[in-house]
């Protein structure tokens, strides 16, 4: 008999990134990036937050090195996290933590487990809420996407659509494969690569107009796109990529295709130059953006990173 998918995700909550540079990283954000600060434990870790409703879309962690330190998916009640946690067991996964309240800024009820790749996913609900902040400002709303590397595309995609219940929305050749939990065209993306690591974060401008004003706020701080602006085939997105103080890349975007569920039909996208910026306006991604989105191995949170040689 078939297992069900854990439960009904409904959006992309939150990224948690490990560097060593937490200082640093936690300025750039809050003072060019635009999002605001919540919570700080000094020398340890930061919340921030978008103009949107979550208590935090951005958890950085200090470490003795770069990664993906936890992707979090909101569900809407405890029930749900209660009944994924069986569902999980009846996988033969055991939770790491929960189903159970969530110690951490923010609270909530939830459990975690990790990928195959060792991710560490959690899924959580009746996280505190937050006071409303406008949306006139060119700052980010949220988290959006993150795209991820991995090794083997075709087992990711299975994992994730099998347990995690997304849904395929469109692969780019056999390179990039793109899965939604709701009407975003993605949630999450999978990358073919050499290893296991973050390629990067995306976060939501409110319009393009919004979207090119964050550009021209991140220009008089000095910081110029790496690849962008442009707009994406898959996805029908604007982009622009940057890298922040640790080296991992992090994106503006607005205006992500919206899929209706009974309507759409996934596609194969060829990946040329055309079809990865419909505008014309990006040229190629420069050999130091592929670098930062390559990454470095990166094992997961729950182990030590291996040396990498130059």
């Amino acid at each position: 008999m078939p297992h069900e998918p854990l439960a009904r995700l409904r959006a992309l909550r939150a990224v948690e990134l490990l560097t060593p540079a937490l200082t640093e990283a936690t300025d750039f954000y809050r003072e060019v990036w635009g999002l605001e600060v919540v919570a700080t434990e000094p020398g340890t870790a930061g919340w921030l937050r978008g103009t949107g409703a979550e208590h935090h879309v951005l958890g950085l962690a200090r470490a003795d090195h770069t990664g993906l330190g936890k992707i979090s998916f909101a569900v809407v009640t405890p029930a749900e996290i209660d009944e994924a946690a069986r569902r999980l067991l009846a996988r033969g996964i055991t939770p790491l933590h929960g189903p159970g309240p969530l110690d951490q800024i923010g609270g909530g009820y939830g459990l975690r487990f990790t990928d195959p790749e060792g991710r560490l996913l959690e899924l959580s609900a009746h996280v505190e809420a937050v006071a409303p902040r406008g949306r006139d400002a060119a700052v980010p709303v949220g988290v959006t996407h993150t795209v991820l590397n991995t090794t083997d595309i075709d087992a990711a995609v299975a994992f994730y659509t099998d347990v995690l219940g997304l849904r395929v929305s469109d692969w780019s050749e056999h390179q990039m494969a793109f899965l939604r939990c709701n009407a975003d065209h993605h949630c999450i993306a999978f990358n073919q690569a050499e290893w296991t690591s973050l390629n990067h974060v995306a976060y939501e401008m409110t319009s393009v107009d919004h979207f090119m004003r964050g550009l021209g706020r991140l220009r008089h701080h000095g910081v110029v796109p790496q690849w962008g602006p442009g707009r994406h085939g898959p996805g029908d997105n604007t982009f622009a990529y940057f890298a922040d103080p640790s080296g991992l890349v992090c994106e503006y975007t607005s205006e992500v295709a919206q899929i209706v569920e009974d309507a759409w039909i996934a596609r194969v996208w060829r990946r040329t130059p055309e079809l990865s910026d419909l505008w014309g306006t990006a040229g190629p991604p420069s050999t130091e953006i592929r670098r930062h989105m390559a990454g470095t191995p990166d094992p997961g949170p729950l182990t030590t990173a291996p040396e990498v040689t130059a």
